[in-house]
């Protein structure tokens, strides 16, 4: 893992040496050094836009299906490529197990051949003409350039699922990966090296760099996905250049157990909903809304379901890995030690797990008796914590589940069909999962409601937001219009008005 220690970014059709600023990359789990990341310089990120601009007015000219045959041969390298030290530099950058590592790497193949294909299928609109001889319809072109600001927990999928969208629309990507997972976006970049040269790049760097994409000339959508502050703050900055973004700002995600759930694979779906990847999942279970009929026994089966987990480096035989920084581990034992002392009682966990003091690890942990004054039911946690609120019936269940500023997603375990249909008509959120916590689907929209972020991707909406639109009318036997200046004198008031007919 030598060329870790490279200072480098991407441009199309490989590796280029910066000249800004290092970065050392730390172990999460062991504290140890993993390699050395870069700022580029803003020289560097001008240099880049002018060559990405240039490859995007060719790319933009390519035939649907020519552009589909480029999408589909990267999505065979993709499946081809060996992906064995991109996911282990994963792991060792933000702790994710090995074998969760390799699942998003998975992951990302079959997007690129979606959009492949529904961009030459939604190609436009032919509408009803409103006028005899005249041939009217709506086409997509793409915006330019576009800019993809990363997150930590899914480095590569989320950065493919928008940057498919926008190539298969005709544009240029531009991503700037997370500061915590460069070096795995970076090895990634590899498989797009069969496309056209200076098509897409990948910037290393922070919030300077990002702030500098968003509000470039040269750069003409945004797709982000992070924290409520820093989306709004792009959001904003987007705004001001009249630039469309697709905002992704996270959640606190309810799930609701009601009466009628199915108490065991309840308890096993709520600890992939809670745990899986130590909590840090945008739509991971943080609050949890359970009917007092079934609560002692679902707390009972949700406590044995996470005794099961092991707690270790992602790269040794573990399914809870260590949270990505000290910063999100203070957090987490902020939030917790909140709550406990407004009166919540820790059923398991709460604490550093003694076999783990090097490296940031928090044991799973499981709160009840939550209320509504504490702060993790208000914000999000991002860590490997559940908090249950014990309501009386599935309708006080709804009311808490929605009583949140987030509206990204929101589960349910029930084994009624009515309480089923009724969950997904009054929860307040972009996304509904009943009995089965947070699955996706390339083909439906992913985003959420209220501060949980604004546009979609994946889906027809995933394709819109990186194209605009065009209405062409065309007659193509040109007449002269009875409406066309000059108006006859019949129209007008003092000759008795027009006739409606």
């Amino acid at each position: 893992m030598s060329d870790l220690n490279i200072a480098r970014y991407f441009l199309l059709p490989g590796f280029h040496e910066s000249q800004g600023s290092t970065h050392e990359v730390i172990d999460p789990a062991t504290l140890e050094p993993v390699g050395t990341r870069v700022d580029v310089t803003g020289d560097e990120i001008r240099s880049v836009l002018e060559t990405v601009t240039k490859a995007q007015a060719e790319w933009k000219k390519v035939d649907a299906k020519s552009r589909a045959k480029h999408l589909h041969d990267l999505a065979n390298r993709i499946e081809n490529a060996d992906l064995t030290e991109c996911s282990i530099i994963m792991s060792r950058e933000m702790g994710k197990p090995y074998p969760e590592a390799i699942g998003e790497l998975a992951n990302c193949a079959p997007i690129f051949r979606y959009y492949a294909e529904m961009a030459r299928d939604e190609a436009g609109k032919v509408a009803g003409t409103t006028q005899l001889g005249s041939f009217q319809f709506a086409k997509y072109e793409p915006l330019g350039v576009s800019v993809h600001i990363m997150p930590f927990n899914f480095p590569v999928l989320l950065m493919c699922w928008t940057v498919a969208a926008s190539l298969a629309a005709g544009n240029g990507c531009v991503i700037k990966p997370a500061e915590a997972t460069t070096l795995s976006t970076l090895e990634f970049m590899k498989v797009f090296e069969g496309l056209p040269e200076g098509l897409v790049a990948c910037l290393p760097g922070g919030a300077d760099v990002g702030k500098a994409l968003v509000d470039s000339p040269m750069t003409h959508a945004v797709a982000f996905t992070g924290s409520v502050k820093a989306g709004q703050a792009v959001a904003a900055a987007a705004a001001a250049k009249m630039k469309p973004a697709v905002i992704e700002a996270g959640g606190s995600d309810p799930m609701i157990i009601t009466a009628q759930a199915p108490i065991e694979v309840a308890a096993a779906g709520a600890v992939t909903g809670a745990f899986h990847m130590s909590g840090q999942v945008c739509t991971s279970t943080e609050r949890m809304y359970v009917v007092d009929s079934v609560h002692d026994d679902f707390v009972k089966a949700f406590a044995a379901e996470t005794a099961r987990l092991r707690i270790g480096n992602g790269l040794d035989k573990s399914e809870i890995g260590p949270l990505v920084s000290k910063a999100a581990r203070d957090k987490v034992e902020r939030l917790v030690a909140d709550a406990v002392a407004k009166g919540a009682t820790v059923v398991c966990g709460g604490r550093i797990p003694p076999a783990q003091t090097k490296g940031w690890y928090y044991e799973p942990t499981i709160l009840t008796e939550c209320t509504e004054d504490m702060d993790i039911l208000h914000e999000e946690c991002f860590g490997p914590v559940a908090a249950i609120v014990r309501v009386p019936d599935f309708d006080a269940a709804i009311d808490g589940a929605n009583n949140s500023e987030f509206g990204l997603g929101a589960s349910v375990f029930t084994t009624s069909l009515e309480e089923a249909h009724e969950a997904h008509e009054r929860l307040e959120s972009g996304m509904v999962w009943i009995n089965n916590p947070m699955i996706d689907n390339d083909a439906l929209p992913f985003g959420g409601w209220k501060n949980s972020g604004m546009g979609r991707e994946l889906g027809r909406q995933g394709l819109d937001a990186f194209r605009r639109s065009k209405m062409v009318i065309m007659d193509h036997k040109p007449v002269r219009q009875d409406w066309w200046y000059p108006y006859p004198d019949d129209w007008f008031l003092e000759s008795g008005g027009r006739k409606l007919s």
